[in-house]
């Protein structure tokens, strides 16, 4: 089921959401001494490799208007925008993408402050 809005506002507001995301973490990785991290983004796929915490994959997923995550603490989500809530929410949980990413990264880079770009 394709998220309530058209493939021109997901193509602008998941790539919006995805070269926040790519700023974010590649800003994050200039600050940080964590080996083995790097972030790369091709084709509407950025892959986080955060050394000993794993590699997180999100990407979009144009044709069901998601944006999916593979997260080595809680797994693989799915996110639909909520035009109500301006954010990528996962239908199962009411998480939104950047909350998700944020509670995560906080306890897994031990940095209580770390605020992700996006909702």
């Amino acid at each position: 089921q394709c998220s309530a809005i058209t493939a021109q506002e997901y193509d602008r507001l998941a790539d919006e959401a995805m070269d926040k995301l790519v700023t974010f973490f590649e800003d994050l990785g200039d600050g940080m001494d964590i080996d083995a991290f790097d972030v790369e983004y091709s084709q509407g796929v950025m892959t986080l490799i955060l050394g000993d915490v794993g590699t997180y994959v999100v990407n979009k997923q144009p044709p069901n208007r998601q944006i999916w995550i593979s997260s080595p603490i809680s797994g693989p989500e799915r996110f639909d925008f909520s035009v109500d809530r301006n954010a990528w929410v996962c239908r199962k949980t009411s998480d939104t993408l950047g909350k998700l990413l944020e509670r995560e990264l906080r306890d897994a880079l031990a940095m209580a402050d770390l605020a992700v770009p996006i909702k």
